[in-house]
């Protein structure tokens, strides 16, 4: 009896979500209740105080008072555009899972904020790094949406490369500003691999398309 595709495409995801869940609860028993390591720091210096202002901003992009008009907007695109609507219910829970989640480990590994930092001083622990995990599942998911969606092909190009680069400067900022050690980006970014995989494979499971359905060619 043959594996049917989807849940074929189910499995891989699964167990990329397993391979980033466990490299981040690793990563996390390492770093808590740790001196930072000499790589940790080294690379911590090297990307520290770089154009604060510009860091600033675009902390900006993960923070509630931008990302709830954006929800608002996906929501109204949902409800305008069908075919979309798939696409927004999944990103916006798991951007909220992947918030709850993140705030969750951050009281489990209780790890400290880094000492030097700049602007602002964040209250919460350090590991994981919210901005980077919620940056990958919100700016880093719609760009794989778009890239994947039957938009025409130099829109959805250009638009999902400012969002990669919108994620990557998020990542930076972060580090500029002395709000998180590298691991802690890391670990942001594994925790939302971990998610995202496991997403996926649930809508593979239960049938839910999250990309554009290719028509096929009439003779």
């Amino acid at each position: 009896m043959q594996r049917s595709p989807n849940r074929s495409v189910a499995a891989i995801a699964f167990l990329f979500a397993a391979i980033s869940g466990a490299l981040f609860f690793v990563l996390g028993s390492r770093v808590a209740h740790r001196p930072p390591s000499a790589g940790d720091l080294w690379l911590s210096l090297r990307f520290h105080d770089r154009s604060d202002l510009i860091a600033w901003i675009l902390s900006w992009s993960c923070y509630m008072y931008v990302l709830g008009p954006l929800c608002i907007a996906l929501v109204i695109v949902a409800l305008r555009y069908p075919q979309w609507r798939n696409r927004v219910v999944f990103s916006l829970i798991l951007l909220l899972l992947t918030w709850v989640s993140s705030d969750f480990f951050q009281r489990v590994f209780m790890r400290p904020r880094r000492v030097d930092w700049l602007v602002k001083h964040e209250t919460a622990f350090s590991y994981p790094s919210t901005h980077a995990d919620i940056s990958l599942v919100f700016y880093g998911l719609w760009a794989v949406l778009l890239l994947a969606s039957d938009l025409p092909r130099r829109s959805k190009t250009a638009t999902a490369t400012v969002l990669f680069g919108l994620m990557l400067a998020t990542w930076w900022a972060r580090l500029s500003l002395g709000a998180h050690y590298p691991s802690d980006i890391l670990g942001g970014v594994l925790l939302a691999l971990a998610l995202t995989f496991a997403g996926f494979g649930l809508c593979f499971l239960a049938g839910i398309p999250l990309v554009a359905q290719r028509r096929a060619r009439s003779d």
